[in-house]
């Protein structure tokens, strides 16, 4: 009995996509509950959230009294609904707001599974919605409270469904009416929670089937009539709303402050020439890196086949999109990966070639030597050993998974191969993202501002101070979902007049001098209760936090 054989069980009817939602829930949920909250996209997104909590007002998204005219509501809803059931949005604890990202994940390799079982033996449609799950772009967005995870979980169940209805015209096996439903429910959700990607990617797909068929009438099976309606429920009365509390302000600032830069150039320094994603697609698909020369051979060689051609359109076509247009962001290639796990695990039914199994092992060697670097080099860099331990660990199970998994491919192990290695990278990651980011302490001027501040008796969010606090020179917004929204960003002078206020402050280094000018010139006077030193990431600099409080008579003497 092959190894193969005896993991059919594992993968036959709802086990296998259950067990690739473990997978990816594994791969995810050390990163999500460990981390601090990140700058700036997580960061901002959170503080939207936990704003529509406070106010009550869940069609408006704000950061402070920013609009945030950029994507569709469909996340912030999520994520608040989220806080609502496990959480107070008072305690600011991200790990709720990252939930949507794990569910997402969790339903994309669950989605990746259901799909492969139409065409894919039990073991290999696991392996394909396990690979999803386990890979390093998608668990590590699945630790970030933003978009992309979720929009890949809905994204992969629209894809998966219509392959099911695609194969089924082809004699393939019969997809009933909850097939289409859970299309449309996908679709749908992907407008709700990121706009136009998740059409384009089933549009795309769409054409490039119908171009390489010559044939468009398994498309008319797809219930368009009911299916453009339950589009419209679901993203209708949001859309309505939006449009009216905005005098339609939203729409010209998503389409033309938002996706027209990223079409015309390189918006927020994000630019990069094409092939971007080619060249770190072994980064985002590892460690299943290792089958990326199988999954091009076979794609090519079992093109034939319906369920291969499927994946190749899903694929190919929206991938050379992405790398067309100038903005890129290694995520935005998240809702490909399906098509890449399918033809992944189509390349495992057969043995996989010389060449093939070579250059997979050279892939695998290769960025397992890079992520064991990566935090000694983070390490030196912040001039920060704290983490060393932790990440010792981390490098020795990438190396391994590197070194055992390239060994076993060799051999022509194929199917252990990726399990061994799987096993030690998801490890890996899971030491990295849950034990050593969270201990390289530079990193977190943020959080460990605020904590600064409650230990010194100082946070209005504690009700043990006035507030709300101003912050000079520091305009981060983690540092505003931490300290709330009320949070004053300002300069040196705008500290000075709330010290003066009887109101706390913090001071980045650059602001300081004028910070004491001014607070001269008030007449007031300061009391440092902590300080706190590390790199800006989102910037690359370096800062010096200070915190100040009024004198204990000035406190208790301020007005409200």
């Amino acid at each position: 009995m092959t190894l193969a054989d005896r993991l059919d069980p594992l993968g036959r009817g709802w086990r296998g996509p259950v067990l690739a939602a473990l997978v990816a829930l594994i791969a995810a949920l050390p990163g999500a509950l460990a981390l601090p909250t990140l700058d700036r996209d997580e960061a901002r997104f959170a503080e939207a959230s936990a704003q529509m909590l406070e106010s009550g007002d869940f069609v408006s998204i704000r950061f402070q009294e920013t609009p945030r005219f950029k994507k569709p509501v469909g996340i912030y809803w999520l994520q608040a609904a989220s806080v609502k059931a496990l959480s107070h949005v008072e305690d600011r604890a991200i790990w709720a707001y990252r939930v949507p990202s794990v569910l997402g994940a969790m339903l994309a390799a669950a989605a990746c599974a259901w799909g492969a079982a139409a065409f894919l033996r039990p073991a290999f449609s696991l392996g394909a919605g396990a690979v999803l799950g386990a890979t390093f772009m998608l668990s590590t967005e699945a630790a970030i409270a933003a978009t992309d995870a979720a929009l890949t979980g809905v994204v992969t169940l629209a894809m998966a469904a219509l392959a099911r209805i695609y194969l089924a015209a082809r004699g393939g096996q019969l997809a009933g009416p909850w097939v289409r439903t859970l299309f449309w429910a996908g679709l749908s959700l992907s407008v709700l929670i990121k706009g136009p990607i998740g059409p384009l990617v089933v549009v795309v797909t769409m054409l490039a089937l119908c171009l390489w068929d010559r044939s468009a009438r398994w498309l008319a099976t797809l219930g368009w009539g009911w299916g453009l309606v339950l589009l419209a429920v679901v993203v209708g009365p949001w859309a309505m709303a939006i449009t009216v509390a905005t005098d339609g302000a939203f729409w010209g600032a998503a389409v033309g402050g938002d996706l027209a830069p990223k079409l015309a150039g390189g918006q927020e320094g994000h630019g990069a020439p094409p092939g971007y994603y080619a060249l770190l697609s072994p980064l985002m698909l590892y460690p299943a890196c290792m089958l990326l020369p199988a999954a091009l051979v076979c794609g090519w060689q079992a093109r034939a086949e319906p369920a291969v051609r499927f994946a190749l359109c899903w694929l190919i076509p929206t991938w050379i999109v992405f790398e067309l247009v100038p903005t890129k962001l290694v995520h935005y290639t998240l809702p490909l990966l399906g098509a890449a796990a399918w033809l992944m695990a189509r390349a495992l039914a057969q043995p996989l070639g010389r060449i093939s199994r070579l250059t997979g092992a050279a892939l695998l060697a290769i960025v397992s030597l890079l992520l064991a670097a990566a935090a000694p080099v983070v390490m030196g860099r912040l001039g920060d050993w704290g983490a060393a331990p932790w990440a010792t660990i981390a490098a020795a199970l990438y190396l391994a998974a590197g070194a055992a998994g390239a060994a076993m491919l060799l051999r022509g192990n194929s199917i252990r191969a990726l399990l061994v290695s799987g096993a030690l990278g998801v490890a890996a990651h899971a030491i990295l993202l849950g034990a050593v980011a969270p201990a390289l302490t530079p990193l977190w001027l943020s959080d460990r501002a605020a904590r600064a501040l409650a230990r010194a008796g100082a946070s209005p969010r504690e009700g043990v101070a006035a507030g709300p606090v101003t912050v000079a020179g520091y305009a981060e917004p983690s540092l505003v979902f931490a300290l709330g929204a009320t949070t004053q960003l300002g300069d040196g002078a705008d500290a000075a007049e709330a010290i003066a206020e009887g109101r706390p402050a913090i001071v980045e280094g650059r602001q300081e001098s004028a910070f004491q000018s001014d607070l001269v010139e008030d007449g007031a006077r300061a009391r440092q209760v902590g300080e706190v030193r590390g790199l800006d990431y989102s910037n690359n600099q370096h800062n010096i936090l200070r915190i100040y409080r009024p004198p204990p008579q000035a406190a208790n003497t301020a007005g409200p």
